[in-house]
């Protein structure tokens, strides 16, 4: 009678402790996991593997990632093939068949979302980094964030029904202060509808898409490929003819060649995050595309 008394007592004790545990929820990039910690709240535990500081093709795998990805119970990845060169690897070394592209922890922002540069030929390495898929960098277009969100909730939803209704009230909060802010930027844009600008990388072609901007020019002859002296030379005529305002590069790439470019063609190189950093005003996702709007706001008057 005493052990099953001791049972009982035990069991009310845990009870809420397992009735608490969170969803643990890994993500590949810094800007899918701005838009999961929205959702989310104190409801889950986010982990984030890549930094907003470094290369987000080229992220150094490390021993504790295939830790963090065997207790996972959901894993978001960015999808489009940005992770492609090392994120295979440490989902194989997990053994969580749960994320496993087409498992039921598995999901890709990229689900759903209409992409750029979709290739419709065949492609081979001679053409470069080539993300046959289309382009990975989407969310910084903020109304592709917006889908983004949508579909993240949805998935977190399916896996933590009891949580549904504070995941939706989580998720309308957020979408209510970025369409306010929409309005905002679109506002703040307008004015440079139509200007010219040239990227390192193909990063900010839908930043430029959403806001009007035209991109005459990538510093990268090739996709992945870092730029030459030669290259970036032959872009010094069309910048000048195109009157290219702005030489955009990411804030974890050098801009030596960036300013050689803007010193000869009268633009003004401007070096931003990519992604959401870890502090400051960029930390969440709508300060992150509040930031660069207003960068480039001010760069471009």
């Amino acid at each position: 009678m005493n052990n099953v008394k001791t049972w009982f007592l035990a069991a009310l004790v845990l009870c809420p402790i397992a009735a608490q545990a969170k969803l643990n929820i890994v993500v590949t990039l810094p800007d899918c996991a701005a838009l999961v910690r929205e959702i989310v709240g104190d409801k889950a535990t986010v982990t984030t593997l890549a930094q907003g500081a470094e290369d987000p093709h080229f992220v150094t795998p490390r021993p504790s990632y295939t830790r963090t990805l065997n207790q996972a119970d959901l894993l978001v990845d960015g999808g489009a093939e940005l992770e492609i060169g090392w994120l295979p690897p440490l989902v194989s070394g997990a053994r969580n068949r749960d994320i496993n592209r087409g498992g039921s922890g598995r999901v890709s922002a990229a689900t759903g979302i209409r992409l750029l540069g979709v290739r419709t030929g065949p492609v081979d390495r001679s053409q470069g980094d080539v993300h046959a898929a289309g382009n990975p960098h989407f969310l910084l277009d903020p109304l592709r964030g917006k889908a983004v969100a949508q579909n993240l909730a949805k998935a977190v939803m399916r896996l933590d029904p009891k949580n549904a209704s504070v995941y939706q009230q989580n998720l309308d909060a957020f979408v209510a202060r970025l369409d306010q802010k929409l309005i905002e930027w679109h506002k703040t844009m307008t004015a440079h509808k139509g200007k010219a600008i040239v990227t390192y990388h193909s990063n900010f072609d839908y930043f430029a898409e959403r806001y009007g901007l035209k991109v005459a020019g990538q510093l990268e002859p090739k996709p992945g490929l870092p730029p030459t002296p030669g290259h970036v030379r032959k872009l010094v005529p069309k910048a000048k003819a195109e009157k290219v305002r702005l030489v955009v590069v990411g804030s974890f790439r050098p801009t030596r060649l960036a300013d050689f470019l803007s010193k000869q063609s009268g633009a003004t190189t401007l070096s931003l995050p990519i992604m959401p950093t870890e502090s400051g005003e960029s930390k969440d996702y709508i300060g992150w595309i509040d930031r660069l709007v207003s960068e480039f706001d001010k760069a471009l008057k």
